[in-house]
Parts: structure tokens; sequence; C-alpha cells
């Protein structure tokens, strides 16, 4: 088991890993629309998520992986009527790529952010 803090991503601020490799798999923490002084990043629901993706797809490629090779994902949202908007957001992210995934209606998130994203990915072929 090898634990992940790509030198963009800042230091957790609970005990925990941005990212976990083993068994051939890369977990991601859940990803927050935020910078490394915990602003957030976007000003609406589509960017935020955009952002969040962006940080994991920078997670799995310091981890030995990509977006393409995510298999499953989780997105929490602070208000379900934000989905399709998200949905959107996702979808024009990721192409062609459809892991499995869910989404969660949560409320309140940290930081008052509108989502927040985080998945599983298998590492590159060696």
């Amino acid at each position: 088991m090898r634990y992940v803090l790509p030198p963009t991503c800042s230091p957790p601020r609970g005990h925990y890993s941005p990212a976990v490799v083993c068994g051939g798999f890369v977990f991601v923490s859940g990803q927050l629309p935020v910078d490394m002084s915990g602003q957030i990043q976007g000003s609406d629901v589509e960017e935020q998520t955009r952002c969040c993706l962006q940080k994991i797809a920078e997670i799995l490629t310091y981890s030995g992986s990509e977006i393409g090779l995510m298999v499953k994902v989780n997105i929490y949202l602070s208000d379900i009527s934000l989905w399709p908007r998200v949905n959107a957001a996702y979808a024009a992210f990721m192409g062609e790529h459809r892991p499995a995934r869910v989404v969660v209606p949560c409320g309140p998130l940290h930081y008052g952010c509108l989502v927040e994203i985080d998945g599983v990915a298998a590492l590159k072929p060696a």
C-alpha cells in the first residue's frame, strides 16, 4: 500500500491521504473545488465540478493512472436540484468514458462548496 500526496495538493487537514494505491487501484479521497489555501474555485456548480475532476485527474496522473481508467465515481451534492448541471459538466469532462457512479445529495459541504467528488481508478498496465 502506498499513500499519495501530489505536490499540487494541499496537505489534508484531517487524518487521511489524498489517494492510496493498493491492489492495482488508486483510491482517491473526496476532492472539493478549493485551492491550496482553502478558497473555493468556481462561481457555479459547473466550474466547481470541473475543478474537482481536474484535481482527481492530477492525483491519478501522479499515482500512475488517469481519468480514463476510473472504474467508480461518487458525487456528493449540497442540493440535488444541481444534478442536471453537474451531470452535464461531468459528461463534458469525461467524454465517452462512463465509469460506475453514484450521486448522493448530502446537504451542506465543507467551505460551502456545492460538490465533492471521489473515486477509484485502475493503475496503468505495467
